[in-house]
C-alpha cells in the first residue's frame, strides 16, 4: 500500500494519493523522475516551437502567394514568375514542408521521449506524475492559511490574511 513520503503528513491536509510517493521510493528516485519531467518538459517546449515555425512558415508562404499576384497585378509579371517559380512551395528542408518536419518529430524523437519517460515513471513511482513537485510544494507552502491549501478539495485555510488585514 502506498505511504505519505512523511508518516505524520494528515492523509486530509497533502497531496492526493497520485501525487504520494510510493512506499520504498527513495529520495534520489524522486529526483531522478523530476529531472525527467524537466527535461519532457522542455521537449514539449520544442515541440510548441516546431509547431510555431510550421504554421509561421505556412503563413509567409501564403502571404506570399497573395504578394506574388498583387505584383503581377501591379503590372511585374517577371518578378511575380520568379518569386513564384523559386520560392511559393519550396520546401523548407531538402524534401520536406514543415508538416512533413514536425510529423518526423512527433512519430521518432517526440513518441520515444515521452515512452521512455511513462516508462520510467511506471517503474519507479507506479505511473504517478510530478512527485517532485508535489512534495516541493508540500516543503513551500504555508500549512494552514488561504491559498495555501494542499489540493483543490482541501478545506480552506485559516482567514489570518484576512484577519491581519491583508
Amino acid at each position: 500500500m502506498d505511504t505519505p513520503h512523511d508518516p505524520g503528513v494528515d492523509e486530509t491536509d497533502g497531496p492526493d494519493s497520485g501525487h504520494r510517493r510510493p512506499a520504498g521510493m527513495t529520495d534520489a528516485e524522486v529526483e531522478a523522475l523530476g529531472k525527467l519531467s524537466e527535461a519532457l518538459e522542455t521537449v514539449e517546449n520544442a515541440r510548441g516551437l516546431l509547431y510555431g515555425f510550421h504554421r509561421l512558415t505556412g503563413k509567409a508562404d501564403l502571404a506570399l502567394g497573395e504578394a506574388v499576384e498583387m505584383l503581377r497585378r501591379a503590372g511585374h509579371t517577371d518578378i511575380a514568375d520568379e518569386i513564384d517559380r523559386t520560392v511559393v512551395g519550396r520546401n523548407v528542408i531538402e524534401g520536406r514542408w514543415t508538416f512533413q518536419i514536425v510529423e518526423g518529430y512527433d512519430d521518432g524523437y517526440y513518441r520515444e521521449f515521452r515512452s521512455v519517460e511513462a516508462k520510467a515513471r511506471a517503474l519507479l513511482a507506479g505511473g504517478r506524475r510530478h512527485l517532485y513537485e508535489a512534495e516541493m510544494k508540500e516543503d513551500r507552502r504555508t500549512h494552514g492559511l488561504r491559498h495555501h491549501e494542499a489540493r483543490p478539495d482541501s478545506p480552506h485555510g485559516s482567514d489570518r490574511a484576512t484577519a491581519e488585514g491583508q
